[in-house]
């Protein structure tokens, strides 16, 4: 037999796989299974995280392709609006330049050509780990296609009164204006704490709030406490007069104040800080700027208008304190943001931006409610309706140059704003050629979240029709059957595909939806660079082999919980290769190729047996995945080709040798069932067995095996039974020969032969009672027995001693349980009940050791 190596392999059987179109869909077939990649970014490489999430996607797609599906996994890209757009700034600003440098038109450019260059990484990196999209069908969310499915999106949402300007809070410079994240540079700075009095209306009492910006109290509309602060519950709800303006501004209460930092009592100016604008939003207060775009305050700052916010501190904070509202001023170290060109300190600053409205998300909420989606865990729809249900408005728009622009155009001559999905030539209104485009781009998740429809030709025009979808894939495979995808982007994703799913095609984006859990390291710890701890799926899969990192994946994924990861794990993924490839060589040994299953009449015993196996494991499989339980299919695949076949199946077939070419069979039946997730292995060995080519006979071609009526055949599991009984005498006395054996059980004579052979004893006789002068071995099902003549009973005496006061300890621990009267009356019934019980098996178990030794020692 062919060495197995599986990075030859897994290259080698990939290409061939893609080249031929067998990840393609198939439309000749009449069910329909379709399912998305959640598109990982353009620029992106593969992480942990996405190799389960890719991992279970294919387990499932491979599945329902061999189950005779129409099968579309649809695979894509995201442009990642604000990641690619750092990357190129930063390559930009390597070379002394900056994107205004280039203008908007060459750095656009040069964004392109970056993701020409990176934009394949990933994809590349999926298809080691054995991903099966319909790759012919990939897409990139600003494709010409789907850059016209945005547009149309926007235009109608526009048109409905859905989209709208509003006010959002953005990174600003007074020089540069509005930046992006990457544009501000933190650094340590050494500044002041000032602790301001502000006096409650009508009373002797003040409140003290500490800031390291006094220049901004100009425009605090709240002083805030946590609701739960003692020191602080009576004055809730009453007002404070805001120092030197004399304006009344009320005390409010919210949970985000934190009671043990500071005074616990803290100012609120929604315009200049971020945190204070959500809390603003919540609360409904006012937002009052106290400087313009250039920093310069403004009348709100009474008589420092006019003045530098930074430069006027000083002497705002010496004004407060002559009129006695300073309490102390304490040297205290923090971190500022500065603009990255011209080191400006930036300022949080309230902008007009795009809002998709709150009110698009009921009809996903209603729909979730009648149960049109499930989720699995079914607790995370629980998550889901509570998220929705406390819903603001999206803020859509972003100050950047790539992404999706937003296709409204302003009149430069009349002032008229419109939407529209072609590039106009001229104001609907006036007819003036005179008209700009709004400058900023959509944020990355709308255009993600139109992802399951856009991708099927939802308002694609006529790009891409034929190549990259097929007129009937919007009917054929809208709504999708099931998403994949981790439970920490529910929100940012799930949830917004299910508001544009339901508003746009009038029903759910999918069926089922599974969110994983996050994987970890071995000791449940995040992965993290700084913690060194972060496993590479690409080192993992050079080091153990694609297929063994999947099935470590899937046998660890359970629903709700998170993945301990360790590459201890994975030597045990490797090893079930290794002994799936030992199994086969064993059969190759006797026989140069095997039939597939169909086409093999099943006549020994043993046969028959292990068909009744792979049946039981075929139904619990299918049951296991339909339910996304992979942790459990995988469980039912381990078992069953460890233990049942490999340990047991080819152990038997050595007395029964003309059950090795219906074991063959069934071994290739079985590498079918483990193909989806395993499929570089489970081809090979199929080929192997088979001694045809992957090109005419490819295991994905085949139909996945179905459940059967079959045969209930002799009970192997009882010979297994007697086997590993009559050893376990063998063990304990050191015996190594045994002339004859009792064996108490109802057990056919064709029994006798393996029990021989495999527990080496030269003769066995099946009894109805005990014998006497024996020693017994009791199992769950029967006993075996040998005369005490043949062994010496010292070991096992012994043995049972040790088990006897073992028992002992047992029952008087729950003997005494059980006489404390406060358990037996404050425990819930069933617990009581249980133990119980549980005294009356111990009991029992002691009394049949003791009869045991009794008779060793008589």
């Amino acid at each position: 037999m062919k060495e197995y190596n599986p990075h030859e392999i897994e290259q080698k059987y990939y290409n061939l796989w893609e080249n031929k179109g067998f990840f393609e869909v198939d439309y000749s077939k009449k069910k329909n299974f379709c399912i998305v990649m959640p598109p990982p970014n353009v620029t992106g490489s593969l992480h942990i995280g996405h190799a389960l999430t890719f991992t279970l996607q294919d387990i499932m797609v491979r599945y329902k392709r061999m189950d005779g599906y129409a099968t579309l996994w649809q695979p894509g890209t995201d442009h990642a609006g604000i990641a690619t757009q750092n990357v190129v700034e930063k390559q930009i600003l390597a070379e002394g330049k900056t994107k205004e440098d280039l203008g908007r038109e060459e750095f656009l450019k040069r964004v392109w050509e970056w993701k020409e260059f990176s934009g394949g990484t990933i994809t590349k990196q999926l298809r080691h780990l054995g991903a099966s999209p319909a790759w012919s069908r990939e897409r990139f969310t600003m494709d010409e296609g789907l850059q016209r499915a945005v547009r149309v999106a926007f235009k109608k949402l526009y048109e409905e009164g859905l989209i709208v300007k509003g006010n959002y809070m953005v990174n600003w410079c007074p020089k540069d204006g509005a930046l992006s994240d990457i544009e501000v540079e933190y650094d340590t700075h050494k500044g002041q704490l000032v602790h301001i009095k502000y006096p409650i209306k009508d009373s002797d009492e003040f409140v003290v709030v500490a800031t390291t910006r006094p220049e901004t109290y100009f425009g605090d509309t709240a002083v805030m406490v946590n609701p739960e602060d003692e020191r602080y519950k009576h004055l809730i709800g009453k007002t404070v007069i805001l120092p030197l303006v004399n304006r009344e501004i009320p005390i409010i209460a919210d949970e985000y104040v934190d009671m043990e930092f500071g005074t616990g009592c803290v100012k609120v100016t929604p315009a200049h800080d971020p945190n204070d604008y959500e809390v603003g939003l919540r609360h409904n207060l006012e937002i009052i700027k106290v400087f313009d775009e250039k920093g310069i305050l403004n009348e709100h700052a009474l008589e420092f208008k006019g003045r530098d916010r930074i430069e006027a501190r000083e002497d705002i904070i010496k004004k407060l304190e002559e009129k006695g509202f300073i309490e102390k001023i304490e040297e205290h170290t923090h971190q500022v943001g500065h603009c990255y060109r011209c080191k400006s300190i930036i300022e949080p600053y309230v902008s007009t931006q795009w809002f998709l409205k709150k009110e698009v998300a009921i009809p996903a909420i209603e729909a979730a409610n009648r149960g049109d989606v499930k989720f699995h865990p079914k607790q995370w729809k629980n998550n889901y309706d509570a998220w929705m249900r406390e819903l603001r408005d999206w803020c859509i728009s972003r100050q950047l140059w790539w992404g999706h622009q937003i296709p409204v155009y302003y009149c430069d001559e009349c002032g008229h704003e419109w939407a529209s999905v072609e590039e106009p030539t001229e104001c609907p209104k006036c007819k003036s050629k005179n008209f700009h485009q709004d400058p900023d781009v959509l944020d990355t998740w709308f255009s993600s979240a139109l992802w399951p429809f856009s991708t099927l030709g939802w308002e694609n025009g006529e790009w891409g029709k034929g190549e990259k979808w097929n007129p009937e894939d919007l009917e054929r495979f809208y709504p999708n059957n099931l998403l994949i995808t981790g439970f920490d982007i529910l929100f940012f994703w799930v949830a917004r595909m299910m508001m544009m799913g339901t508003h746009f095609l009038k029903d759910v984006p999918f069926r089922d939806v599974y969110l994983h859990a996050l994987v970890r390291d071995e000791h449940g710890q995040k992965m993290s660079k700084s913690k060194g701890n972060v496993i590479d799926p690409l080192e993992m899969i050079e080091k153990y082999s694609a297929d063994a990192l999947r099935f470590t994946l899937a046998i660890l994924a359970v629903q709700g919980r998170d993945i301990k990861l360790s590459e201890a794990k994975l030597i045990e993924s490797r090893n079930f290769t290794n002994k799936l490839y030992n199994a086969a060589r064993f059969l190759k040994m006797h026989q140069e190729k095997f039939e597939d299953l169909e086409n093999t009449e099943i006549k020994t015993d043993l046969g028959k047996w292990m068909l009744y196996k792979l049946n039981e494991a075929t139904k619990q499989v299918r049951r296991e995945l339909d339910e996304y339980r992979f942790n459990d299919a995988a469980m039912t695949l381990y078992r069953f080709l460890w233990q049942d076949f490999c340990d047991w199946g080819i152990e038997l077939s050595k007395v029964s040798k003309d059950s090795i070419s219906e074991l063959g069979s069934i071994y290739k039946e079985a590498m079918k069932l483990l193909h989806p997730f395993m499929p570089f292995i489970t081809e090979f060995l199929y080929q192997e067995l088979s001694q045809t080519d992957i090109e005419n006979n490819s295991i994905m071609l085949k139909d996945f095996p179905e459940v059967k009526e079959v045969e209930k055949p002799a009970d192997f599991d009882m010979i297994i039974e007697a086997i590993v009984s009559l050893r376990r005498i063998k063990a304990l006395t050191g015996a190594k020969e045994i002339k004859k054996a009792y064996v108490l059980a109802n057990l056919p004579e064709l029994a006798k032969e393996y029990i021989k052979r495999l527990a080496r004893v030269n003769e066995v006789e099946f009894v109805d009672s005990q014998i006497p002068n024996a020693i017994r071995d009791i199992s769950d099902n029967l006993e075996t027995m040998v005369s005490k003549e043949e062994v010496d009973i010292t070991p096992l005496i012994e043995r049972l001693t040790k088990q006897k006061e073992k028992l002992n300890k047992e029952i008087e621990k729950l003997e005494k349980k059980l006489s404390n009267k406060n358990f037996v009356e404050r425990a819930p019934q069933e617990v009581v009940e249980k133990n119980k019980n549980e005294l009356i098996e111990l009991k029992e178990k002691f009394q049949k050791v003791e009869d045991e030794l009794r008779k060793l020692n008589d």
